[in-house]
């Protein structure tokens, strides 16, 4: 595929699956090989949600609030939320006003949870299903935007092309040899984890805000 005069190159599960077997001097010859590396690549891909703030995966939703309903589901693939906004009006009129996110602690001293008015305050309970509840309760419907990190898509076939920009290949390829060395050449594991981890660090330093403020979670006080 070439976009004006330039290739996009892209790597399918497989291919980053055999490379990473190679590192691990051995092939992929079955069925259960190319398995068992699918899974680590998910398990990796969840080490790198624990890791930091993957930019490719922060995504902007809305959530429609109603008038009396304090407690929200976000979507199950939300590992964290990074900021929320009380949207009004629309068009050239539309102005985002801030809310802020508090954590167990204060919104456990809130004394009258249940007063309602324009909500200015989220906390979110990091649960299986993420919940944001809001305070004051809405006193009529409005509309909350808010910036999520998602989770890394599951890899569910040989063929097809893991959910990272390029730039992070090096570091997927290291790190899926590393978790294959693991389980069948350990004798390899250590020299392949400082390989990892370089590659890893050189990627993560890349994939960063070179605005004047950095986006990072707010870790909440549990």
């Amino acid at each position: 595929m070439a976009t004006s005069g330039l290739t996009t190159l892209e790597f399918d599960a497989l291919e980053i699956i055999e490379e990473a077997y190679e590192r691990c001097g051995l092939e992929a010859r079955n069925g259960y090989d190319i398995r068992t590396a699918r899974r680590s690549l998910n398990i990796l891909a969840q080490e790198w949600a624990n890791r930091g703030l993957n930019l490719w995966t922060i995504e902007e939703a809305t959530l429609s609030l109603v008038a009396g309903t304090q407690s929200y589901n976000l979507p199950t693939d939300t590992i964290d939320v990074l900021e929320f906004k009380l949207r009004e009006g629309s068009g050239t009129d539309q102005t985002d006003r801030e809310i802020t996110r508090v954590s167990v602690s204060r919104w456990a001293d809130i004394y009258n949870k249940n007063h309602t008015g324009k909500p200015t305050q989220v906390y979110v309970e990091r649960k299986l299903t993420p919940v944001v509840k809001v305070w004051p309760v809405p006193e009529e419907a409005a509309t909350m935007a808010y910036w999520r990190l998602r989770r890394i898509e599951d890899v569910t076939s040989a063929a097809q092309t893991f959910d990272a920009p390029m730039r992070f290949v090096p570091a997927l390829v290291a790190g899926l040899a590393f978790h294959l060395s693991v389980k069948r050449a350990p004798e390899r594991s250590q020299a392949l984890n400082s390989y990892y981890e370089d590659q890893y660090r050189i990627a993560a330093d890349e994939d960063r805000d070179r605005s004047d403020w950095m986006l990072s979670p707010r870790m909440s006080r549990i």
